[in-house]
């Protein structure tokens, strides 16, 4: 009984070490991950949250928000922000969380609550009537900031969106992250090793059917998504994006400003023929545009296309402009 003991005691010693030994490299891994990519905005307290902000250009404002897993460094790695530069005010947004913004624990972080934090940082910025562009999880954060802050929106750029639950296996997966108590055991000892590890496979399915992008490795801090705090986030997004869309999808229809739906036939992600297909009939002034041989990361496939409907977008005339497309 009492090697028994022993051996139970040295077990759970080693254990221990063990997971105190990842603690120490994974929170070294993440500070070494914030001097590799360091903020290259802005930052801005809104309701005691501090959110991290890149602007750029002068013209009509563009607003780009990033999905799940992501950071505004995906704006500049496909080259969106830069193009929009050329002709509008634009902004890109880390989300809560995400990035180099903080995620306070003290709310659900509900694509609603983006909206309105994000309404209130367009106020702090005198951004009014902005052509909001949204990827994948943050679709649905644009058409929160549509439905209940109508004034701050000028149009919709819904890139490779989630828009209907359904039955997501990815959310039970993440969910554990998001406890408390075994959700902060995870997020600072197995979690992020094994999420760097899975990372070359998720940028394949992401990108699929293209290759992924030679340039992404330096020029998207793909290191800042596995940190212990964004896994958290990443967390939180995963279980309250069905849900959201659960609430959101009988609302679509008010949405009073033009919209136009970018997707791709093979994304791997979304079924965007089920998704991004139906919400085109849903909303009454849409456009629908399929990006050939693309997957979930559509802005990368064609930026030239996403960036010829957001000047439509800004437009005086935008709204004729639409019906004319359709």
């Amino acid at each position: 009984m009492t090697d028994r003991r022993s051996t139970i005691l040295r077990t759970l010693g080693l254990t221990a070490l063990t997971l105190g030994g990842l603690a120490v490299a994974n929170t070294l891994a993440a500070r070494a991950a914030e001097r590799r990519y360091p903020p290259e905005g802005r930052f801005l307290i809104v309701d005691g949250v501090r959110l991290h902000y890149m602007e750029a250009g002068e013209g009509p404002p563009v607003v780009l928000v990033h999905g799940n897993v992501s950071a505004l460094g995906d704006s500049l790695a496909s080259g969106l922000f830069q193009r929009l530069a050329q002709s509008h005010r634009v902004i890109a947004f880390d989300r809560p969380g995400m990035g180099h913004s903080d995620r306070p624990h003290d709310r659900d972080w509900t694509p609603e609550d983006q909206a309105d934090l994000l309404a209130q940082a367009f106020a702090a910025l005198n951004i009014e009537k902005a052509v909001v562009v949204g990827h994948s999880y943050a679709t649905l954060v644009a058409l929160a900031l549509a439905l209940d802050h109508p004034r701050t929106v000028k149009g919709l750029v819904l890139l490779a969106g989630y828009y209907f639950p359904t039955k997501r296996v990815d959310a039970v997966l993440v969910s554990p992250l998001a406890t408390p108590v075994l959700g902060n055991l995870l997020r600072h000892t197995l979690s992020p090793p094994v999420s760097k590890a899975m990372m070359p496979g998720l940028l394949k399915t992401l990108f699929s059917p293209r290759p992924v992008p030679d340039h992404l490795t330096e020029s998207f801090p793909a290191a800042l998504t596995t940190r212990p705090g964004q896994l958290r986030a990443n967390a939180q997004d995963g279980i309250t994006m069905v849900p959201a869309a659960e609430r959101l999808q009988h609302r679509y229809a008010e949405v009073a400003v033009p919209v136009a739906i970018f997707a791709g036939h093979h994304d791997r992600v979304v079924e965007q023929e089920e998704q991004s297909g139906r919400l085109h009939h849903v909303l009454p002034d849409s456009t629908l545009h399929w990006v050939p041989e693309s997957g979930h990361m559509v802005h990368y496939a064609d930026p030239e296309l996403v960036v010829r409907r957001i000047d439509e977008l800004s437009a005086e005339k935008a709204a004729r402009q639409i019906a004319a497309h359709r």
